[in-house]
């Protein structure tokens, strides 16, 4: 009896593990796109500051 108790026991706690394991990688996922998302913000704001500069330069051209 003593040894069913002790790997019901195991399960449970190598179950919890898994568990905390599987959201330490979602966090770490999560902050992993958080980042990639930021720099894809800059990347934008970049190509946006080009594009208005090219059509002003274009706007001027055409008077």
């Amino acid at each position: 009896m003593y040894g069913v108790q002790e790997f019901t026991l195991a399960i449970i706690v190598g179950t919890l593990f898994a568990i905390v394991y599987s959201l330490r990688v979602l966090v770490l996922m999560e902050r992993r796109i958080a980042r990639i998302e930021a720099h894809i913000e800059r990347v934008v704001d970049k190509i946006m500051k080009e594009e208005l500069k090219l059509e002003r330069v274009l706007k001027n051209k055409k008077k």
